[in-house]
């Protein structure tokens, strides 16, 4: 049977990019050795990061414009710490509104003064605040494009005076922005790009080197920019895995396009969540939905079993909520079809059919 992959990550992935993927294991272009077991430093690799590199840009339209594109790794979760060391040398703005925020913030705390311009904490991060000011003498601002876990998404961004600097780990690639508006993104490849192990990080060159402290070199964007992403040995499998994913958005028309099939299917599943008088949306202001995270819970939690089984039925994978919001989650990445929001919206029908 088919199974529909909702994870919210790890996460679904192209077929053809994973089929491209496991002969490269095997016999990668060719040399009868396996992509694993090669020098990154060989012919070879260092143009599989140079596409990925520049792909990156593409997609962004940030292509000379004056930003670089790293493949680095520890996560985002390393970011939250980076970005700080690097950008940070009295105070930073931030807003929060979901665990990953809430976790650089905590971060950047160790090394300045940190301002939460709003949060949504209070109410478990089920809205989008909106309507904050932003200190002009902070040295950036930071925010969370998309919150996985609560299923939240910033629909718009602020016009900030001071660099913006965005944790795009759930949503890149996903719909059209003014990538200009940013002077730092990252992102975790395991959403929309490739497996765990590979970290997006692209940035404005100019606004690196004016903080006083010195930079431990693993933590420098300039050290990293300069030996073109492979200061240490690059995580490679996720390096190339994300290069086709890259590839394989360009062979389908780019954002532009997969935003139209993101678009259909959070219509998709968002319109059965309001009609189904057995489910509920998560979020509370509509406007606030992620197209990326659905989160729902059941109004009647006799009826779990019974849905649980459904799900099992259908093949259906990855559905549960985070612990911390609980009910259901479905994670329509780049990569799920159509078809799969379809499988689950009749699932949602027959369960109220049948209750």
């Amino acid at each position: 049977m088919k199974k529909h992959n909702f994870s919210a990550g790890p996460c679904i992935l192209p077929q053809s990019v994973l089929q491209k993927a496991a002969e490269a294991v095997l016999n990668f272009n060719n040399s009868n050795l396996s992509l694993i077991e090669i020098s990154h430093r060989s012919k070879d690799f260092v143009e599989v990061m140079d596409n990925a590199r520049n792909l990156a840009l593409k997609h962004l339209g940030l292509q000379n414009k004056g930003y670089q594109a790293l493949f680095l790794q520890g996560g985002a979760s390393l970011q939250f710490l980076m970005a700080a060391y690097n950008l940070l040398e009295k105070k930073a703005a931030y807003l929060n509104t979901g665990t990953w925020s809430d976790k650089a913030i905590k971060e950047a705390k160790l090394l300045g003064e940190v301002v939460e311009v709003a949060t949504s904490k209070s109410d478990n991060f089920n809205f989008i605040p909106k309507n904050y000011a932003i200190p002009k003498d902070a040295d950036y601002f930071h925010c969370t494009s998309n919150n996985t876990i609560f299923g939240t998404q910033m629909q718009s961004f602020p016009q900030a005076e001071i660099p913006m600097v965005c944790d795009m780990s759930s949503d890149i690639f996903s719909r059209q922005l003014d990538f200009s508006k940013f002077s730092l993104i990252y992102a975790g490849a395991q959403k929309n790009m490739g497996p765990a192990g590979t970290t997006l990080v692209v940035v404005k060159e100019d606004i690196l080197g004016k903080v006083s402290r010195a930079i431990p070199s693993m933590l420098n964007y300039k050290v990293h920019i300069d030996k073109e992403s492979m200061f240490n040995t690059p995580a490679v499998f996720p390096v190339y895995v994300s290069m086709l994913t890259l590839q394989w958005l360009k062979d389908l028309g780019g954002i532009s396009a997969i935003e139209k099939t993101n678009n259909q299917k959070a219509e998709l599943l968002y319109n059965e969540i309001d009609r189904n008088p057995l489910f509920e949306g998560f979020v509370a202001k509509k406007e606030d939905r992620s197209t990326m995270n659905a989160t729902f819970n059941l109004k009647n939690d006799e009826l779990k079993a019974t849905f649980d089984d459904h799900l099992k039925q259908a093949g259906i994978n990855g559905l549960n909520g985070h612990r911390s919001v609980g009910g259901y989650r479905a994670s329509m990445y780049n990569a799920l079809p159509l078809e799969s929001v379809q499988v689950l919206v009749d699932v949602m029908q027959a369960v109220e059919k049948g209750a």
